[in-house]
């Protein structure tokens, strides 16, 4: 089973290797700045958890770039499908976080203890207030639901979609008519 991965992982590369890490690089930043535009824009708070699903992206981002560069300059087609298996595995992070987040909005777990640590004060002005008037929001009640999903429910929704483009990218042809 290892030499058939060490195989797969040593085929060539070719487009669709390149889609891959495009959509990949592509979905991770609609997602992260999905919830910025939440965040600073829509004026919701995230707790402790929103923060801590981002960070599979921020990583991803750079890596699935790096994917998209090593396939168009058609680096060692080792190099390309590892870096899109990191991806795909970085996104299995996030889904992961995601689905435990969803599961703490709906009681089925506790969350963290300290859920609710997070949270942005305006530092113009007078700082202690500014403090006091800051609630972080909790990690058990979801701020927004659309369709019935929370967004850690929607980020798990994402998180499997892109998971599946980079995994699918990495272990797929190089390119359809490939013959092998």
């Amino acid at each position: 089973m290892a030499s058939d991965v060490s195989f797969s992982l040593r085929r060539p590369t070719g487009f669709r290797q390149t889609l891959s890490a495009g959509l990949a690089a592509l979905g991770m930043a609609a997602t992260v700045g999905g919830a910025l535009l939440f965040q600073h824009v829509g004026g919701y708070i995230p707790c402790a958890l929103c923060l801590e699903q981002r960070t599979p992206h921020y990583i991803g981002i750079p890596v699935a770039l790096a994917a998209l560069m090593a396939a168009r300059l058609r680096a060692p087609a080792a190099l390309t499908r590892g870096l899109l298996l990191l991806v795909g595995l970085l996104m299995l992070w996030s889904l992961a976080l995601g689905l435990y987040h969803a599961g703490v909005e709906w009681q089925f777990w506790a969350g963290p203890a300290d859920c609710a640590a997070v949270g942005g004060a305006d530092l113009s002005g007078d700082l202690l207030q500014s403090l006091d008037a800051v609630h972080p929001p909790s990690c058990t009640e979801a701020a927004l639901r659309i369709l019935g999903l929370s967004l850690a429910g929607w980020n798990a929704i994402l998180s499997t979609i892109l998971a599946t483009v980079a995994l699918r990218g990495a272990f797929a042809r190089g390119d359809r008519f490939e013959t092998n």
